[in-house]
């Protein structure tokens, strides 16, 4: 079995408690997210020639024909984190292949996040989509990586056709009409982490998986960008095993990213910004409506303009799948959160 498709797992008492647990508001891990965005898109304006550095794709996987009307003037954001398997700083490191997945082929998205910004730009709600959530995924046309007949199974396969048929899964689960994508792989996640100089967690207890190459002792320790993704990938050292039980491991290195950029002030230092802001930049692919610096440029401005205390982050609440209780559905819930979306509404109405 690929590593990537085991079970989640999840008994119903822990089922229930990582529910409440994590549809909880979380504001550091929605900075994260939006530092993907921000980032790349600053850059855009103050280091014209770094633009280059980030490659295209389609955004539609098809003629449109289906995709969900657009309801109000908000910007939709599908952001994606690709498990891609050709991940050069493992390769470097003397590893046969990205941390957790063997020699599996293909491409799925280990990490999926909705960010909705408001039409008055006075907002962003982020919702991550479990990449175990069951669904009819829609045919979809080749964009660059082949086309994809339409099936059932969990989202992050959608990937393997591109990241314009995940957006498509997204807006048949969602919805909500996507206007832009950002893909980042494990590449460039680890190329972050190095461009940074490490990052410092600190563990309660050591943590030894062999499949996901991961061997830390306990305590405070700075880890580069192979062992950096091999904590945040790691199911088998963590609680149960499932998917959901690794997010806090998940959340604690995005945490530590943002507070070594702080920290290093590599975003005020010209002489460490360009080696931090070219790693960023070549980490990541978009579509082709966003690959321009006029269209950064502007999504960048009004991401910056967002308060702190205006950006939450939600789980997208989810139930076991009738057909396998190891894998999700969205709930009722989740209904009411994207329809919330699609109405320019806060989520907090419904997830608090």
């Amino acid at each position: 079995m690929d590593d990537r498709d085991e079970p989640l797992t999840i008994g119903p008492r822990r089922r229930r408690r990582l529910a409440a647990k994590y549809r909880r508001r979380s504001t550091f891990v929605a900075v994260a997210a939006v530092l993907v965005i921000a980032a790349p898109l600053t850059i855009a304006i103050a280091v014209h020639n770094l633009g280059a550095n980030i490659s295209s794709s389609a955004l539609r996987a098809h003629d449109g024909a289906d995709v969900p009307e657009k309801l109000t003037d908000e910007t939709n954001v599908l952001i994606i984190g690709s498990d891609t398997r050709d991940l050069a700083s493992a390769q470097d490191s003397g590893s046969a292949s990205a941390p957790g997945y063997g020699d599996a082929e293909g491409a799925r998205s280990d990490a999926m996040i909705l960010a909705h910004v408001s039409g008055d730009g006075s907002r962003i709600d982020a919702v991550q989509i479990p990449r175990d959530t069951i669904l009819d995924i829609p045919a979809c046309d080749d964009t660059g990586l082949g086309a994809s007949e339409a099936m059932h199974g969990m989202i992050n396969s959608a990937l393997n056709a591109g990241p314009a048929c995940s957006v498509s899964a997204a807006e048949v689960l969602t919805g909500v009409r996507v206007d832009h994508f950002i893909n980042v792989d494990f590449d460039g996640f680890a190329a972050i982490v190095d461009a940074l100089d490490g990052i410092t967690v600190d563990l309660d207890e050591p943590l030894q998986d062999p499949k996901a190459n991961l061997d830390l002792p306990a305590g405070e320790q700075t880890l580069g960008g192979t062992d950096a993704l091999a904590l945040a990938r790691t199911r088998h050292a963590v609680g149960d095993g499932s998917d959901i039980s690794r997010m806090d491991n998940q959340q604690m290195v995005m945490e530590a990213i943002i507070d070594r950029a702080k920290s290093s002030k590599v975003l005020t230092r010209p002489d460490r910004l360009y080696g931090f802001l070219d790693a960023v930049t070549s980490s990541l692919e978009v579509d082709d409506e966003l690959d321009s610096v006029p269209s950064l440029a502007s999504l960048a401005k009004t991401v910056a303009a967002v308060p702190r205390d205006d950006i939450t982050f939600d789980i997208m609440p989810w139930t076991p799948a009738p057909e396998n209780p190891n894998r999700v559905v969205k709930s009722a819930q989740a209904d009411e959160v994207f329809a919330a979306i699609n109405a320019d509404e806060p989520i907090t109405d419904i997830t608090d």
